[in-house]
């Protein structure tokens, strides 16, 4: 267990600041022998639940299931009662270590066998001492679901190699080092924040902060407080930054890097935060699939519009989607990926996972994109009809199943409309039974009862006829135009 190695080399230095404190080395290698010590007296799954915020403890309980030889399950605390439940039950873990406030928080406690608080254990006594369990490379390190083309999110599972592998890259890529401090508030369950805002600076000794909630004038207080060298966020983050009318130049002078992931990043927030913070913003891809991280531009690199070459070992390749042959440099087509990144499989999903590669053994992103002939990935387009809502993979389907669901609606198509704050917003369209009739605004509570919030369309508008094709299937990318005026 190479985290729990690291961990060993640095006992003695403070490695990880929260929004409570401060944790050296052995804080974190003794907390995580505790949780191991809870996990291994209650689970009979060798999959466990995270429902924890951005903070110390996270990593804590992660290593502490990995330490027993079990897979994690980092659950998104901002889906609905319905779809959090989806995943424990999909995932069939019988433990989930969980934070009290959260759970409050979210205003529902979901049904598991074990539920295990962190206020409610005690590390003050000694652990059971034990060494890390060998895992190979192989095996299962975390579930991570992401919401899919069915409605239903599916399980990405990564390997205990697949991650590693992307920590590596991006150690390498972007050349972290022990005299790096990271900060961000990235959600852990996103594999964004797993990897690149927790397992990185870890595994490279340096310092993380993290803060659970993003307040826009407390970040830019926390990146100077803190003389943080490398910060992490999504492209909406970055547009909140510049609404912070006291922050200034000197707020970001410890920045040697500010890496924006998670959805497209405008070139309005780029040229902006350039101009009044003299900050070059770096444009990342990835996908969850890819552990997530396989491009990202360095500020050395002159080619701004595009996310950057790719991270070392990681293999991409632009082909035509309908007979997978390669394209020329600078041709449009659908990006695939090869590398020791890429997932091993969708959980319990034969069909989806044997879908989701090409016959070479190449990952079908659904991307369109194009490579230059010097190495660089511009995104272009895509060819599922995936949303990003800031930063959360969204597909249409997953909302239309709800809409539909109502009496009152035939028919429903969801599309995304671009929205400078938060990347895409969804947007609803409804047929309505014969002799229905409906508010748009009910639909949205009902939608809002049985949806994260993200998901909820921003405005639903109740048509005659939906747009279809010969064959009568929704013609999603018509619905756009039946707006009069964006909402």
């Amino acid at each position: 267990m190479a985290l729990a190695w690291n961990l060993l080399k640095s006992l003695n230095r403070v490695l990880i600041t929260d929004d409570q404190r401060s944790y050296k080395g052995m804080e974190v290698l003794a907390g995580a022998m505790h949780i191991a010590d809870q996990i291994d007296s209650l689970a009979r799954v060798p999959r466990v639940g995270l429902l924890i915020p951005t903070s110390g403890v996270f990593p804590m309980a992660a290593l502490g299931a990995w330490l027993t030889g079990r897979a994690i399950v980092p659950m998104n605390y901002l889906l609905s009662q319905e779809e959090l439940q989806y995943v424990i039950d999909d995932c069939g873990c019988d433990v989930i270590i969980a934070s009290r406030k959260l759970i409050e928080h979210m205003g529902f406690v979901p049904r598991v066998k074990n539920l295990v608080y962190l206020e409610d254990l005690s590390f003050r006594s000694m652990p059971s001492p034990r060494l890390p369990k060998t895992s190979s490379r192989d095996a299962l390190a975390v579930l991570l679901y992401t919401s899919g083309t069915s409605g239903r999110p599916k399980g990405v599972m990564l390997t205990h190699g697949n991650l590693l592998a992307n920590t590596k890259q991006v150690t390498e890529h972007i050349e972290v080092s022990a005299g790096d401090t990271f900060f961000g508030v990235l959600p852990q369950f996103h594999s964004f924040g797993l990897t690149a805002l927790t397992l990185v600076p870890i595994m490279a000794g340096a310092r993380v902060c993290y803060s659970a909630r993003f307040m826009p004038k407390r970040i830019v207080e926390g990146i100077k407080e803190e003389r943080a060298s490398i910060f992490l966020g999504i492209p909406s983050m970055y547009n909140a930054l510049l609404t912070v009318k006291n922050a200034k130049p000197e707020d970001f002078q410890s920045l040697r890097l500010a890496i924006s992931g998670g959805e497209p990043l405008p070139e309005d927030v780029v040229r902006r935060f350039q101009e009044r913070f003299g900050v070059c913003l770096c444009e990342g891809y990835g996908m969850t699939e890819t552990s997530p991280v396989t491009n990202v531009l360095m500020p050395t690199e002159n080619r701004q519009g595009t996310v950057g070459r790719a991270l070392p070992g990681v293999i991409q390749r632009v082909v035509d989607p309908e007979t997978s042959l390669e394209l020329p440099a600078g041709t449009d087509g659908e990006l695939r990926i090869a590398g020791p990144n890429v997932m091993q499989g969708y959980f319990q999903l034969d069909e989806e996972t044997k879908k989701a590669f090409d016959e070479h053994g190449y990952l079908k992103t659904g991307d369109m994109a194009q490579i230059d002939c010097d190495g660089f990935l511009s995104i272009t387009g895509r060819i599922k009809e995936m949303m990003i809502v800031g930063g959360e993979n969204v597909f249409p389907r997953e909302i239309e199943e709800v809409l539909d669901a109502h009496p009152s609606v035939h028919a429903s198509g969801v599309c995304g409309l671009i929205d400078p704050v938060r990347g895409e917003v969804p947007i609803g369209f409804v047929e309505l039974e014969d002799g229905c009739s409906i508010e748009s605004d009910a639909l949205k509570i009902w939608c809002r009862e049985r949806l994260a919030g993200f998901k909820v369309p921003r405005c639903i508008a109740i048509i005659g006829e939906l747009p279809r094709n010969a064959t009568g299937k929704i013609v999603r990318r018509r619905l756009l135009a039946l707006l009069e005026s964006p909402a």
